[in-house]
């Protein structure tokens, strides 16, 4: 029974990329062909997720700028007219005339100053978690940004490993076809039978299958990298750049340094725990007294013995106001801000744990593909042997077709081996600079 030649094409995870839906925008201008650099950058460039992250940035701006508006006296001016049916009349004597209390038509216009003297720190608690929340919103732009450019990092080299394969199936496709062309001189001589064409024949047929699923693969490819850089009309997108095995030593300790110095995630999870801190000092502050002042000035009518005059006024107040009793709001509101820092520390400890999980598996998998790569090379070198020594054999008549076919798959195979472990490797580099914290753009 003649053996299929199996190949493994790896999938490309894109789970990484969480974006809403594409909008209809103008792209970024894509030149003749695409290196890394200006993959990443159009991706970027293109891509609505970072959008919406920089408005609601632009949003916890401006909140931290309302904020600051508590630091600062409040004036308002107001005019009103009021009308009174019936007043209050007075006659001393039927001889006298008749005394009104109180105008119908009543004007008063005045400008109002309110200021706060004293909160105990409340403003400064308000603006200080305003700040936070901005800071976070920033954070997770940064975070956003990294998981589109990892998720270019991978469509891009997935394009060049499958393009790679395809040139491998087209070497073993001619050497194939080669190969036929030599049995059916060897039939026409009558020193070998059809049979040894029609096996030649099947293992074209699978390679060239095999092709149908590489091209049916890059294909899904250049689709999947038209989406990231929301241009759909780009059926092929123009793609360059080598794809070649670089090998460079790994410190593991420093990696595990450099990311808990620089991971996103954990500057995040520090976020919250601020921002919870904040909240808890906002709500132990929102109970306490307030000391605050105002002042108004304006101009009214309704003034003895004059009352249809209109005259300046003036006003002075001193306000404290003391919270009494607020029904232990205040007490369970605080009991929730704890309980939402304690779960902000442990998202800290279980997102460390999973940054120097990340590092480390990262680390295992640049190893792996080392030992893989040079493993290859050892595979290249004994099928190539193997096919000369079996093409040999064949052609002096003391071995058999189908050794032939063997050794020609197997050196296909170890080719293919090779460039899965150069992907594996160069995308273990990026999952290592990802796990790092590392900025790839």
């Amino acid at each position: 029974m003649l053996s299929r030649p199996t190949l493994a094409v790896p999938l490309v995870a894109l789970g990484l990329l969480t974006v809403g839906a594409a909008h209809a925008q103008q792209g970024p201008i894509i030149s003749d062909s695409l290196s890394l650099d200006g993959t990443i950058r159009s991706v970027l460039d293109a891509n609505p997720a970072i959008t919406s992250l920089e408005e609601e940035v632009n949003a916890a701006t401006s909140r931290v700028t309302q904020s600051r508006g508590g630091f600062l006296p409040q004036i308002s001016g107001t005019a009103t007219y009021t009308r009174i049916d019936p007043v209050v009349k007075l006659q001393l004597s039927p001889d006298a005339p008749v005394f009104q209390l109180a105008p119908n038509n009543n004007y008063d216009a005045h400008i109002t100053l309110q200021y706060g003297l004293l909160d105990f720190g409340k403003k400064d608690a308000t603006y200080n978690l305003a700040e936070s929340r901005r800071l976070t919103a920033t954070d997770q732009i940064n975070v956003t940004r990294r998981d589109l450019a990892y998720s270019a990092v991978q469509v891009y080299y997935n394009i060049l490993f499958v393009r790679e394969s395809i040139k491998v199936q087209d070497a073993q496709i001619a050497s194939l076809q080669q190969h036929q062309r030599e049995m059916e001189k060897r039939v026409e001589g009558g020193v070998s039978t059809r049979f040894d064409v029609t096996t030649t024949q099947v293992r074209i047929t699978q390679a060239q299958n095999t092709k149908i699923d590489l091209q049916n693969q890059l294909n899904n490819q250049q689709a999947q990298l038209a989406r990231l850089l929301h241009r759909p009309e780009y059926v092929n997108v123009p793609v360059r750049g080598a794809f070649a095995y670089q090998p460079q030593a790994i410190d593991v300790n420093a990696a595990l340094a450099t990311a808990e110095a620089n991971r996103p995630e954990i500057k995040l999870a520090r976020d919250a725990e601020q921002t919870a801190n904040l909240n808890l000092k906002l709500i132990e502050r929102s109970n306490m007294p307030v000391l605050g002042i105002g002042g108004q000035l304006g101009a009214k009518n309704g003034y003895l013995p004059n009352l249809d005059r209109i005259r300046p006024n003036s006003v002075g107040v001193v306000q404290l106001s003391v919270p009494i009793y607020d029904g232990n709001r205040n007490k369970n509101q605080r009991v929730e801000a704890a309980a939402n820092i304690r779960g902000a520390q442990a998202r800290i400890l279980d997102t460390q744990e999973q940054v120097r999980a990340d590092v480390r598996q990262a680390a295992n998998n640049i190893q792996s593909s080392t030992a893989r790569y040079d493993n290859a090379l050892q595979q290249i070198n004994q099928a190539s042997d193997a096919l000369t020594r079996a093409q040999a054999r064949y052609r002096y008549g003391v071995g058999n077709n189908l050794d032939v076919l063997d050794a020609e798959t197997s050196l296909a195979q170890a080719r293919l081996a090779r460039l899965q472990a150069i992907y594996n490797y160069t995308l273990g580099q990026y999952q290592l600079k990802r796990a790092t914290g590392e900025q790839i753009w």
